[in-house]
């Protein structure tokens, strides 16, 4: 009898020994679901459109003997430009910079100071020529621009994206029926970063003093998609 209680001792020591190790869990492995098959595709949407507004800078530079003169009398050149900006329906205006700096001759010596500035001002493409000629008449001497844009650019990158997610379906449905499987459902999308849009081609519009020829512009969206597969 005291055999068979050692027999008894040592075999509960050996079941406690193998829990502590952590020896597989055999029931929990055996309720464990193998993970879903997936697949994942690149989705492209894109949509082209005019721009409509343009955003130029114009800037203004004065020189005079001391810095102060220089700066009173750039102050004064740019409040022409501004009001003719404003006044050829220019919206948006804002100063971009403003800077003195002097002068200096051959000889290395200071002859004076030279002051400028900056607004940029936002308009219809159709009216950008016109805020060009009428900036310059004003006395702005440097010009820059135009950016084009498009006042609805928020709705056209929406377009784009549910083209992209279109192209993305229509992508994994190929590739699942090439392998005998069907989609299932989407288990995550990733959106790429959105760039700026870009330029087409040119379009024939405004003949002015400075045309501002806007063309095509194209908003593109890039999406990762995974769709589980049954």
């Amino acid at each position: 009898m005291r055999r068979v209680l050692l027999l008894a001792a040592a075999a509960l020591a050996l079941v406690a020994l193998a829990g502590a190790v952590g020896l597989p869990d055999l029931a929990g492995a055996q309720d464990a679901e193998p993970a879903a098959d997936t697949i994942t595709v690149t989705g492209v949407g894109s949509v082209s459109a005019v721009p409509d507004e343009a955003q130029m800078s114009f800037g203004v530079e004065t020189r005079a003997q001391t810095a102060r003169a220089a700066v009173s009398a750039n102050a004064d050149a740019a409040r022409r430009v501004l009001n003719a900006l404003r006044e050829a329906g220019g919206r948006e205006l804002q100063t971009q910079s403003v800077s003195v700096y002097p002068v200096s001759g051959e000889s290395g010596q200071i002859e004076g100071y030279s002051a400028s500035s900056s607004v940029s001002a936002v308009s219809d493409v159709d009216d950008a020529a016109a805020l060009i000629d009428a900036a310059v008449a004003a006395g702005a001497n440097q010009v820059s621009g135009p950016a084009l844009s498009s006042a609805n650019a928020e709705e056209l990158y929406r377009q784009a994206l549910a083209k992209a997610v279109a192209e993305a379906r229509a992508r994994a449905e190929i590739l699942a029926r090439a392998a005998g499987r069907s989609l299932s459902g989407i288990t995550s999308i990733v959106e790429s970063a959105a760039g700026p849009p870009v330029p087409l081609y040119a379009a024939d519009r405004a003949e002015a003093a400075a045309p501002i020829v806007p063309g095509k512009q194209e908003t593109i969206a890039t999406i990762s998609v995974t769709f589980s597969l049954r």
